[in-house]
């Protein structure tokens, strides 16, 4: 079952941007530009796993929303261009479970909403990619519906290219969400990683090599 993410920002790119990189990372996705609008669905539609809200909206704005989406056991991401101590505090202390600040990346926003749904006891289950589907809790991945195996670090490396499909990422990104910290070896391992992935998945042409930079999965949209 796919996880439902509810996006609330009423710029109309950043609310494309989220949901399209949402979708093809393979979650269900709403998006609504007003925080009116989005208050009055909520009552009628509210069987979401996470909500990432702006705080500055047109009509009701995400700090007056929280109450509702409190009520309904939603928990919000804040994506906010307020990043003074005060308002990060305000946010938190309301119940927001984590308050990001534009402009952001979208690694950052995957990441974090990856936490965000580990802790409230939801995972999104199944990734695909073309013939390939990821499972995540089982950590198999099938194509065409043989089993690939893939060591561990492996997995844990496609996984950071299936969160961020379409997105260049650095070496040193790349390793940082490997280790979950900063990373002090030779940054060429992730060659060898990407390598031993395109060999098994067949993907020599879908992980792309960035020059000077790292790589990039390309997904079909």
């Amino acid at each position: 079952m796919k996880a439902r993410i509810l996006v609330i920002e009423d710029e109309m790119s950043i609310n494309d941007l989220l949901c399209m990189n949402l979708e093809i990372a393979g979650y269900e996705t709403v998006g609504y530009l007003d925080g009116n609008e989005a208050y009055e669905a909520i009552i009628q539609d509210h069987a979401f796993q996470c909500a990432l809200v702006d705080i500055m909206l047109p009509g009701r704005d995400g700090y007056s929303l929280l109450p509702k989406l409190k009520q309904y056991e939603i928990p919000v991401i804040f994506l906010t261009a307020k990043g003074d101590i005060a308002s990060k505090i305000k946010g938190l202390k309301d119940g927001a479970e984590d308050y990001i600040v534009k402009p952001f990346e979208m690694l950052e926003v995957m990441v974090r909403l990856e936490k965000v749904l580990e802790r409230n006891g939801t995972v999104q289950e199944q990734i695909q990619i073309g013939d390939v589907i990821i499972d995540t809790s089982s950590r198999t991945v099938t194509k065409m519906g043989m089993e690939i195996y893939l060591k561990p670090m492996e997995y844990n490396c496609l996984m950071v290219f299936a969160k961020n499909p379409n997105k260049a990422l650095t070496r040193n990104q790349i390793l940082q969400e490997l280790w979950n910290e900063e990373f002090c070896g030779e940054t060429r391992t992730v060659d060898a990683h990407v390598g031993r992935i395109r060999k098994k998945l067949g993907w020599q042409d879908k992980i792309k090599t960035i020059p000077r930079i790292g790589y990039r999965l390309e997904v079909d949209l």
